[in-house]
């Protein structure tokens, strides 16, 4: 028997549940589920709970975890263990997981992103550790990456959520936290938003071809240099845009040239370059036409750019700058690649991957659809 779902849980950055709600929504309507959102105002969760009970796979169908922007971390509800007694709290939860009747790779132990939440860790620490020999010794959990991951979602130590994911479909870090370690040289701690950005939005192949010693990236908007450097490290040249003053140790490394100009009317001198990313502070829609003109023309491969969004029309903003991307792109019928999140490292703002790329190969595209 296939487990059934309730609902989604989301774990999103505390204030933007109302983004979240909204695109929760929107999925599950597209997929043809009706629902409605349980949360409260910077609470960093979102409960999607649907009308009906549906089988967890066609919600992992309908609502997949790419297919987000705003929740950091995302899976398929299955099932709530309330009022866990305080004399014995692993009974009834290993009770409710095993009644499931499905087997499990990855144990997630997750809270929402908040000091209320976090003040469980000392719990938490001292209490998994039963949960996970319990569930290895009944078979439950076993050591196969094919297998679902089992989320444990904890609203203190007497509620917990049990969610489900499949590998890939969901953030590879618990909650959705990039625990990302500040490099003793860099600049400043924006270099941690591009890093996470690296693993975030790009494909292992994408990075293996594009972060490699020699390429070209432009950085717009550089000043200090948290994003020049992280391409500096890889061996990349980097021409770092910005009026404003670089990290004079970022300089010294022979990788990088300051350019004092404008980033909005600055071109690099090369045919092409690899790389442009660019967090300029900025309308949201002019860095979509910018970073969208960059790509398009081919002056670049490939961007990861910053929208700041304001904050009472977040998520129309965002649909906003993908119209002007679709539309910067359409001109002459061009294929892209975009994804979008709001990253660990973020604020009030996301980040987002854009690439052009070969159009289908019709041929092909006929011969599959000849099978």
């Amino acid at each position: 028997m296939s487990p059934t779902a309730k609902g989604l849980l989301l774990l999103c950055r505390p204030g933007f549940e109302k983004e979240c709600t909204a695109e929760a929504e929107s999925l599950a309507r597209a997929g043809g589920i009706s629902g409605f959102a349980r949360t409260t105002a910077d609470s960093g969760c979102v409960h999607y709970v649907f009308h009906e009970l549906v089988d967890w796979k066609e919600a992992l169908e309908a609502a997949p975890f790419d297919a987000f922007v705003f929740a950091r971390q995302r899976s398929i509800w299955i099932e709530r263990v309330a009022d866990m007694p305080q004399e014995d709290r692993v009974t009834p939860l290993i009770e409710a997981i095993a009644a499931q009747e499905i087997q499990v790779g990855r144990l997630d132990v997750e809270t929402a992103d908040t000091n209320e939440a976090k003040s469980l860790s000392g719990f938490l620490k001292r209490f998994i550790p039963h949960i996970e020999r319990t569930l290895k010794a009944r078979r439950i959990l076993r050591d196969k990456e094919e297998l679902p991951t089992l989320h444990l979602l904890f609203k203190d130590s007497s509620q917990v959520d049990l969610g489900l994911s499949r590998l890939g479909d969901a953030s590879p870090w618990p909650m959705g936290i990039a625990r990302l370690r500040m490099p003793r040289n860099a600049p400043s701690r924006s270099t941690l938003k591009l890093a996470e950005a690296f693993d975030a939005l790009m494909t292992e192949e994408e990075r293996t071809q594009s972060l490699k010693p020699g390429l070209y990236a432009v950085d717009l908007g550089a000043a200090p240099g948290g994003w020049s450097f992280q391409f500096s490290e890889r061996g990349m040249h980097v021409y770092a845009v910005d009026n404003g003053p670089l990290a004079d140790s970022l300089v010294a490394s022979g990788m990088v040239e300051h350019v004092r100009a404008d980033g909005f009317s600055w071109r690099a001198p090369r045919k092409q370059v690899e790389w442009v990313v660019c967090d300029m502070v900025e309308q949201p829609a002019r860095v979509a036409q910018l970073v969208s003109d960059w790509i398009a023309s081919g002056k670049a491969k490939r961007c990861i750019f910053n929208l700041k969004l304001p904050m009472k029309k977040r998520f129309e903003e965002l649909k906003k700058c993908r119209q002007v991307i679709s539309s910067r792109f359409g001109l002459h019928g061009d294929h892209y690649v975009l994804r979008i999140r709001q990253l660990y490292h973020d604020r009030e703002e996301v980040t987002a991957y854009l690439a052009k790329i070969p159009a289908p190969d019709s041929n092909k595209t006929a011969k599959l659809s000849r099978r």
